[in-house]
C-alpha cells in the first residue's frame, strides 16, 4: 500500500509543478501589461503637459 500512494504523489507532481509554473508566467505577463500601461499613461501625460495640451479624458 505505501507504493501506491509514492507512485500516485509523482504522477501528480508533473501536473502541479506545471501549472505553478504556468501561473508565475501568466502572473508575470500580468504585471508587466499593467505596469507598463501605468508607465507609457504616464508618459503621455507628460508630454501632453509639455505641449500644452489639456489633459487626456477618462474613459
Amino acid at each position: 500500500m505505501d507504493n501506491y500512494w509514492v507512485a500516485a504523489l509523482y504522477s501528480i507532481a508533473p501536473t502541479i509543478v506545471l501549472a505553478g509554473v504556468f501561473w508565475w508566467i501568466m502572473r508575470s505577463i500580468l504585471r508587466m501589461d499593467r505596469t507598463e500601461r501605468r508607465t507609457y499613461a504616464r508618459y503621455e501625460a507628460e508630454e501632453r503637459a509639455r505641449r500644452g495640451l489639456p489633459p487626456k479624458p477618462e474613459a
